[in-house]
């Protein structure tokens, strides 16, 4: 695997934060170093819980013209929130593979509206399930918690899919998300994950930017070596 072929990124994951200060929660973690923000989007049907929605994304955007904007759509009807979050501002929608019966249709939809496109998988789904669209997405995130919830253990048995997904693809961003932090990057950059997303290890921090550093820096050190 040649160096270069993809870089490390981390991305806060701003539920953990501060609700009632988001946009300033998401300024500090921009300012601590992050690559860019990765925002939970959950309908309370495909997952359990709610949380908010593109009018929040936009106001965001208002407040943080340039950071890039991750959107985690845990929704059971992924084609209907595309346009919105494209008008929000939104600078990549992550679906789940889970949620819909035509994932091509979803991502030609994302990339129509000016869009990046990630396909998501639970811990539950086989990482084959998305084979057939790695050539059309922009990112694979594997999922490392059920989601749905923050606070949950990082489950090291789903870097076998990450393993999978980095050995047919050399350049492909796969995205890691649910419980990692300090204690298991090595295991998910030996892996072959890239883009790293940390909620309470990085928000909860006393010191976020040399949690971000330090994430980055083990990443980068993997990919220097492969």
């Amino acid at each position: 695997m040649a160096h270069g072929h993809y870089e490390a990124k981390i991305g806060p994951s701003i539920l953990n934060s501060d609700l009632g200060a988001l946009a300033d929660e998401c300024q500090r973690m921009m300012d601590s170093g992050a690559d860019y923000l990765h925002l939970d989007v959950m309908d309370g049907h495909f997952v359990p819980n709610l949380t908010f929605g593109h009018p929040v994304v936009q106001c965001l955007r208002k407040k943080i013209p340039t950071a890039f904007f991750d959107m985690h759509m845990m929704v059971a009807n992924p084609e209907k929130w595309i346009n919105d979050m494209a008008d929000a501002k939104a600078d990549q929608y992550t679906f789940h593979a889970e949620a819909t019966d035509d994932a091509k249709n979803v991502i030609r939809l994302i990339k129509e509206a000016g869009m990046k496109a990630g396909i998501g998988i639970k811990p539950g789904t086989p990482v084959d399930v998305v084979f057939p669209y790695l050539e059309d997405v922009d990112m694979v995130l594997v999922m490392t918690v059920e989601p749905g919830f923050g606070g949950q253990k990082f489950m090291a048995d789903m870097m076998s899919k990450v393993q999978k997904l980095r050995s047919m693809y050399k350049s492909l961003d796969i995205e890691i998300d649910g419980g990692v932090g300090p204690a298991n990057i090595d295991v998910a950059a030996e892996a072959g994950a890239n883009m790293i997303v940390s909620g309470t290890a990085v928000v909860k921090s006393d010191n976020p930017r040399q949690v971000i550093h330090n994430l980055r820096s083990t990443v980068q050190e993997y990919i220097q070596i492969k």
